[in-house]
């Protein structure tokens, strides 16, 4: 007798019926009495009928404006490329992806060798999508097609939109359109932009003419005029072949792309590229709260497609198949992270209609038995935040709205969010909705706020640990030296030590003192130095933590910290930042996360001794040691102790404005030594370095922390919309 949980027969073929998915074969097109598609998706995960997963809101979207769309997922590029040509010719256009993740993220471990599995396939399976699969598919589609118009978008497209540093290669790329060969690229979340290109399509715009669309980029061959548009003003980044030759060149480059992505009325970026000249158009405004209800509110069956259902379960499904995403955007501005150039600055959050709707959702899934794995967002908490006076947003052009200091515009209330907890969790049938996104405590620990937004911080902290924390709080302070949390644009760690005592204290008070604080911490970023990582292994020590949440550095692409790797100096200012380059050095960084495991402890004491840092050695590795003060001209790092943190240290920081040429008002880059990049020789081959986080906006995936762990802190499957 089967399980009381499997659902009876009859309800088992209709919920397996594959057209409530969209096509993917020819006999689904038969079945619908389809004789031609109006667009093909090229997607390099696997199809999965869920709003995390980018090529299915796409495909949704081209659905509800009445067209006939088919995607083709997982596409087999090493044989005679049938797979590509099984559904025909698409009336309008094709779409590429990689997927969720740059593919190359996806595809090899941090010491650039293949990975085992691959999270966005049946079974875990490696080996299903191509190396640069954006650039593969398309390259493949323009020779079987080469009339047909190609469309690419999601994280991997989005994030090499302009010249770029690529870890994999160690080359500076150009965009990828010039290296893909495809007509149109669309950035960020592109639901909007799709839209407009529906329509006019469906007005008899020629593909070719759609070039002044907001959020999409178009590279025009020599000779070809710049379309006009006089909404839009225009600013030249330094041509691609100048950024191979001169390293403060590309690094100026970053800061001006990522001063006009945190501007709410960007200007058009123009680059040129080999004899043609690339056009970035700017974005759409933030997305409404109607706008991105309406994303969410579309069909979905929320299941993979049933092709899969003999081939294993697909673990990044297994993750968030649960979860909610209440919002997108992120005003964070870490070094390392990938959101706002992807997602955007600027919060969109969903109306609490459109969450309690998805509940339900969620509730009359077969395998749901009470438990919401998530209510979260890139970062937990940022639903409905934005600033007080939008005028002042208007002028800004800060990287973040809490680094160095929280935005005195920036209103940090708590209470919608509380309100929505509240709601999901008193919803019939929920037994639990835990928060398991990442959380900015620096958000309600900050000192200048209102007596009611003061309140509304307290409560949080207390509802949170009594009823939406599933026995461990994943936090993420990243690392415990001020001056490599300053290059990181993250808050002093005397902030993360008040969070502690506030969670220990909120854990009593609910009585559930079983309760674990998880903190996540990244080894060989750029500033970090050996003896940097060696005094967080011993102030965690001290702390009480065993650490497990870890890992390394990879430069991602479209990341201050990135830019910082592969130029040697911080794009802002043009100082050099010491960056850790050869394998010894950051193998040696990773290390002192595992002090406590008997098998390294003899790897952690030599490491200590080929850097000097004997003095490391007995409060690290004997039990009560304690840290003393350095030498005397030791290079010693400098201990945070001040539980305040950042946040209690000088004025309170304003928006800052742009100068007249718009830039922010920042010193000049300073020449680097050479003045050149040497692409590849900047990396040692071999080195142990993992993903920068990027999409992170629901429990990740993957593995590339600490050994077992099962988790990657990186692109997750709410970063690669369209």
């Amino acid at each position: 007798m089967p399980p009381p949980t499997t659902p009876p027969a009859t309800l088992r073929d209709s919920l397996w019926d594959t057209s409530r998915w969209l096509p993917t074969t020819r006999d689904e097109l038969i079945a619908r009495g389809w004789d031609e598609v109006d667009v093909i998706l090229v997607t390099g995960d696997a199809y999965v009928d869920h709003p995390s997963f980018g090529a299915s809101v796409v495909g949704r979207i081209i659905e509800r404006e009445g067209l006939r769309v088919a995607i083709l997922p997982q596409p087999n590029w090493r044989d005679d490329l049938r797979d590509f040509k099984k559904l025909g010719r698409p009336r309008l256009f094709f779409g590429v992806t990689a997927g969720c993740m740059d593919s190359m993220v996806n595809r090899y471990t941090a010491g650039r060798r293949l990975r085992s599995d691959d999270a966005y396939t049946p079974d875990g399976a490696p080996g299903f999508r191509p190396d640069y699969a954006v650039t593969t598919y398309t390259r493949i589609l323009k020779e079987l097609y080469p009339d047909v118009p190609v469309m690419i978008g999601g994280i991997e497209a989005s994030l090499r939109r302009v010249s770029h540093f690529d870890y994999w290669s160690d080359t500076i790329r150009p965009t990828v359109l010039a290296e893909s060969g495809a007509d149109l690229l669309v950035y960020g979340m592109g639901e909007l932009p799709l839209v407009e290109l529906l329509r006019l399509l469906g007005r008899g715009v020629p593909f070719a003419s759609l070039k002044t669309i907001a959020q999409t980029a178009v590279l025009l061959p020599e000779g070809v005029p710049l379309p006009k548009n006089a909404n839009w003003e225009d600013f030249t980044l330094h041509s691609h072949e100048e950024c191979l030759r001169d390293r403060t060149l590309y690094a100026a480059n970053f800061r001006d792309i990522e001063t006009e992505s945190n501007r709410v009325k960007a200007r058009r970026l123009l680059q040129p590229v080999g004899g043609g000249m690339l056009v970035v158009n700017p974005p759409y405004p933030t997305m409404t709260e109607a706008q991105i209800d309406g994303s969410f509110g579309l069909p979905f069956t929320r299941l993979p497609h049933p092709r899969y259902r003999k081939r294993g379960p697909i673990p990044a499904y297994e993750m968030i198949k649960h979860s909610i995403n209440m919002h997108r955007g992120c005003f964070g501005g870490c070094s390392f992270c990938t959101i706002s150039a992807h997602q955007g600055k600027f919060v969109a959050s969903r109306s609490k209609a459109s969450i309690l709707e998805e509940v339900e959702a969620v509730k009359a899934m077969p395998d749901f038995h009470g438990t919401i794995t998530d209510l979260g967002g890139p970062s937990a908490n940022m639903y409905r935040m934005k600033g007080k006076e939008q005028w002042i947003c208007d002028e800004c052009i800060r990287p973040s709205c809490m680094w160095p200091q929280m935005c005195a515009n920036l209103d940090t209330d708590h209470t919608a969010l509380l309100d929505v907890y509240k709601a999901v969790r008193e919803t019939p049938g929920v037994k639990h909705a835990f928060v398991t996104s990442g959380l900015r405590y620096d958000l309600f620990l900050h000192a200048k706020k209102s007596s009611e937004v003061a309140r509304s911080h307290e409560r949080y902290m207390d509802e949170l640990v009594a009823h939406h924390v599933s026995g461990r709080l994943k936090v993420a302070p990243e690392h415990t030296s001020d001056a490599v949390l300053k290059v990181m644009r993250k808050p002093s760690f005397g902030l993360f030590r008040e969070f502690k005592q506030r969670f220990e204290a909120a854990k009593k008070k609910a009585g559930n003192v079983q309760l674990q604080l998880i903190p996540y911490f990244i080894s060989a970023h750029p500033g970090s130095r050996p003896e940097d990582m060696a005094d967080l292994a011993v102030q965690t020590k001290e702390l009480g933590f065993k650490l497990e949440q870890v890992q390394d550095f990879t430069p991602t692409p479209m990341t201050v910290a990135t830019e910082i790797y592969a130029t040697g100096v911080h794009p802002y200012d043009g100082k050099p930042v010491p960056v850790a380059r050869t394998r010894e050095e950051k193998e040696a960084q990773r290390s002192f996360f595992f002090w406590y495991k008997p098998e390294l402890r003899e790897t952690v004491r030599a490491a200590l001794k080929q850097f000097g840092l004997e003095r490391f050695i007995k409060p690290l590795l004997s039990e009560g040691g304690r840290l003393a003060a350095p030498p005397s001209g030791a290079g010693g790092v400098v201990r945070t102790t001040d539980a305040a943190g950042y946040a209690r240290n000088g004025p309170e920081l304003k928006p800052v404005p742009a100068n007249r040429r718009g830039q922010a008002q920042a010193p000049a880059a300073a020449p680097g030594k050479g003045g050149q990049i040497k692409p590849a020789s900047l990396l040692s081959p071999g080195l142990r370095v993992a993903v920068g986080r990027g999409q992170s906006t629901q429990p990740r995936v993957g593995s590339e922390s600490s050994p077992g762990s099962g988790k990657k802190r990186g692109h997750g499957p709410h970063g690669g919309r369209w």
